[in-house]
């Protein structure tokens, strides 16, 4: 049986409310809102709320070490040239910006999307959103053929959301808190009778607008958090911070303990002076003002030795490295300890984070090709639309070199015929428009030489007789 667009609203906005669980969970790993886990009982109960806001947090580093490495400079046509159209319109949407947003809610989600639309009909639009605002339906047994996408977004008391077909858009929204006869909710999620029709809308793009930029996607389950296999060892070191805090505060100098005397006491006395009793007095005085007077004989002082708290650094910083080998982040992003190191083991160190990297880019790299063909589309150049989505993603290069040895590289390869277009692809932070500016000032110098005008390449001809005239020393 066919299903109907408001089935398929209902089915969309479940699943995309089950998988925003999920997210919140690993977007409070990343901010460090996390509670305390593996404790006793027993330390729970000493320590109530006071390790509740505390977090050792390492579920920050391990995704935005990637994600400050994901910078996508240009976009490349099948036939090798740079589509200055393409960027243009990227610059455009601000979109050199927020797709750094969405590569670090794809690292730390699983999924972040993008989208590409006009939304007065003229100008093209193109946007991102996270997994808690945007879900894609696949064809059954296709991967990569999208059936339909799911766009929510609130206005004030109203939820409205956008369900993209290849060839229409169904306008929905609904009252949030609008309840039933049995008092629940009116939700997609239990029937969807909440929604609203709000209209129509023809799809020129003729394919559904809305691609996923997925995290570590397989052919079978689902993408990854990069945080999903730091949690567990976030979890510990939380746990073990909280041990040697507790340990501290209680063993952390040495203990002195009174052998051979009863405990301080003061005696109790009636109305008319009469001793009736005693009672114990407080220790903290004695403790605060340092003072212990002994006056049974024979009473001495034992002293007991400060606890050890290295045993609790020690499985922190074993733990630490297990983060950093799982989730191939360089140690010395997570230690701060870079000591005598040389420019060989740097880069070794960093080999794993590069590798990692440049994994990514290939995967996000292939999103970002769909996002600009449709971009094409959507301009109505299906020509460049063709050419682009055969093309590829410029990236700034993932390892971190000084400038010395991108110098004494590229001066490597310029010795072997390498042309000067390709060497300036090469350096960091090059932008097409710079290149081409370069390859401007290349042509004017060339000409100029051939020209014959060697003065507008280093200025004008001294005057010899002003030179005559200037006496000599």
């Amino acid at each position: 049986m066919a299903l109907t667009p408001l089935d398929d609203l209902n089915r969309l906005y479940g699943k995309l409310k089950r998988r925003a669980g999920a997210a919140e969970v690993w977007s409070n790993y990343y901010n460090g809102d996390v509670p305390l886990k593996f404790a006793s009982p027993e330390f729970k109960g000493q320590t109530g709320s006071l390790f509740d806001d505390f977090s050792d947090n390492w579920c920050q580093v391990v995704p935005d070490a990637t994600v400050e490495r994901l910078v996508p400079i240009a976009f490349r046509l099948n036939d090798g040239t740079i589509d200055s159209a393409a960027w243009d319109a990227w610059r455009r949407n601000e979109a050199d910006v927020e797709v750094g947003l969405a590569f670090l809610e794809a690292l730390i989600a699983g999924r972040s999307f993008g989208l590409v639309w006009k939304p007065d009909g003229i100008n093209t639009e193109i946007t991102f959103h996270d997994v808690r605002q945007a879900i894609v339906d696949y064809v059954p047994g296709k991967r990569r053929v999208r059936r339909a996408g799911l766009l929510l977004w609130r206005d004030g008391d109203q939820e409205r959301a956008s369900l993209f077909y290849p060839d229409a858009v169904y306008l929905w929204v609904r009252t949030v808190g609008q309840l039933d006869g049995y008092g629940h909710e009116l939700s997609a999620t239990f029937g969807g009778s909440g929604w609203v029709s709000a209209g129509t809308l023809p799809n020129p793009l003729k394919v559904v607008p809305l691609v996923a930029l997925e995290n570590r996607a397989r052919l079978r389950g689902k993408p990854t958090s990069e945080i999903a296999s730091v949690a567990p060892l976030q979890d510990s070191v939380n746990t073990l911070w909280a041990h040697l805090m507790t340990a501290a505060d209680e063993r952390a100098v040495p203990a002195r303990a009174v052998l051979g005397m009863d405990r301080p006491t003061k005696e109790i006395l009636d109305q008319d002076g009469e001793v009736i009793g005693e009672e114990d007095l407080p220790i903290d005085r004695f403790r605060r003002d340092r003072l212990l007077w002994l006056e049974r004989e024979g009473a001495q002082i034992a002293e007991f030795s400060a606890a050890d708290l290295t045993n609790y650094t020690s499985v922190i910083e074993t733990a630490v490295r297990h983060i950093a080998a799982q989730t191939r982040t360089p140690p010395s992003y997570l230690t701060g300890e870079m000591v005598n190191i040389s420019a060989d083991a740097l880069v070794a160190s960093e080999a794993g984070l590069v590798a990692k990297v440049q994994e990514r880019q290939r995967y996000f790299g292939a999103a970002l090709r769909e996002l600009m063909r449709l971009e094409a589309l959507a301009s109505g150049d299906a020509s460049r639309a063709e050419a682009i989505s055969m093309g590829s993603v410029v990236w700034r290069d993932a390892q971190f070199r000084s400038e010395a040895q991108y110098a004494d590289a590229l001066t490597k390869y310029k010795a072997i015929n390498v042309p000067d277009e390709a060497l300036w692809e090469r350096m960091p932070d090059t932008t097409p428009e710079e290149i081409e500016r370069w390859k401007s000032m290349r042509d004017d110098q060339a000409a100029a030489i051939t020209g014959g005008s060697i003065a507008a390449l280093y200025g004008p001809k001294p005057d010899i007789t002003e030179a005559e005239d200037v006496p000599a020393e």
